[in-house]
């Protein structure tokens, strides 16, 4: 208790924020999300820390895991625009942002919106289309806008894009480029469910061949009450020591042997809009260190690249990051 008081310190002025309707709000998306989906807390955690920082996931993992299935029912609680866009090899970019097309009555061009323009968009299997219609995204996940013959259109807030990946297969498949892994405000890895998991989604669904219990969720959140937890979440307060400890796990990525391409600042800005989100999820009004190490995989796992020596030894990203943690003092 008194290291969480330390972290809540009051810094002159600031008034302690009253999260209770927000974390009231969490639970409810997380029940209704739960009607259909077993376990998988994390990634619902993670998707919501998006949706109230507006950011955007990138979810990977092995088919029938329920990627889709869950975007789809956190898309359900909101009662907001949601368009899915399949990729696939010959998707073309006009397929996704839209095009500009010959009006016969006004003699001139119109720009027709594609899927793109919607308040959250599930992309599946981003890795499918070529790098071009991948590109196609860069502009818009950044600056929430798309520039089609010259003119600029502005998409509505809030905005946020979720997609989905298959790491094992790689037949027909793009790799994403660093760059656009990077508008990706984290990578979700989910692996398959438990033992008693299992058991319990055939107990549950083997009378439910039609999957009539997606039916059944309902609504929790609209665009207006998404927008006062984004503004809640960036008044969550975090210590000075806790932005340096998090400068240092950035700093300590480029200059290790064990990566070959360490994290950029946007990668620090990551951490932090994420650690606020899980305290204000778990009803905090404070930072702590368990949430910045705790954010800091999803953040940084795709945006860091390991050598070629610790690869062909076996390592992989996770164990390299927990090393680092390890080299750096968690501030007290």
């Amino acid at each position: 208790m008194e290291q969480q008081n330390e972290w809540s310190q009051l810094e002159s002025g600031r008034e302690a924020l009253d999260l209770q309707a927000l974390q009231q709000q969490v639970e409810a998306i997380r029940h209704e999300i739960h009607k259909v989906i077993v376990g998988q807390d994390e990634l619902i955690n993670l998707l919501l820390a998006g949706l109230f920082t507006r950011g955007h996931v990138l979810i990977e993992g092995v088919p029938g895991i329920a990627k889709t299935l869950t975007v789809n029912l956190l898309a359900k609680t909101l009662n907001l625009n949601f368009k899915r866009i399949q990729f696939t090899p010959d998707l073309m970019p006009a397929d996704v942002t839209g095009t500009s097309v010959y009006n016969n009555k006004s003699n001139d061009f119109e720009f027709k919106k594609g899927p793109i323009f919607s308040n959250i968009v599930l992309i599946d299997e981003i890795n499918r289309a070529p790098a071009k219609t991948q590109a196609a995204l860069f502009e818009v996940m950044e600056e929430q806008q798309v520039t089609i013959d010259g003119l600029t259109y502005q998409l509505e807030s809030p905005f946020m894009v979720m997609a989905t990946q298959n790491p094992i297969e790689q037949e027909g498949t793009y790799k994403l480029p660093e760059a656009q892994q990077d508008r990706f405000l984290f990578r979700v890895k989910i692996n398959y469910p438990s033992l008693e998991e299992e058991i319990e989604i055939i107990t549950r669904f083997e009378g439910d061949f039609n999957q009539l219990a997606i039916k059944e969720v309902k609504q929790v959140l609209n665009s207006d009450a998404i927008v006062k937890c984004q503004t809640l979440v960036e008044k969550v307060f975090i210590k000075e020591s806790l932005i340096r400890y998090i400068a240092e796990i950035i700093h300590h990525t480029r200059n290790t042997k064990d990566l070959v391409l360490g994290a950029s600042p946007r990668a620090s800005m990551a951490i932090v809009k994420t650690a606020k989100a899980l305290a204000a999820i778990q009803g905090r009004d404070f930072v702590t260190p368990d949430d910045i190490q705790y954010a800091a995989f999803p953040v940084l796992n795709h945006r860091v690249i390991l050598s070629p020596e610790k690869e062909m030894e076996g390592f992989d990203v996770k164990s390299i990051l927990q090393e680092l943690f390890l080299n750096i003092e968690v501030p007290r």
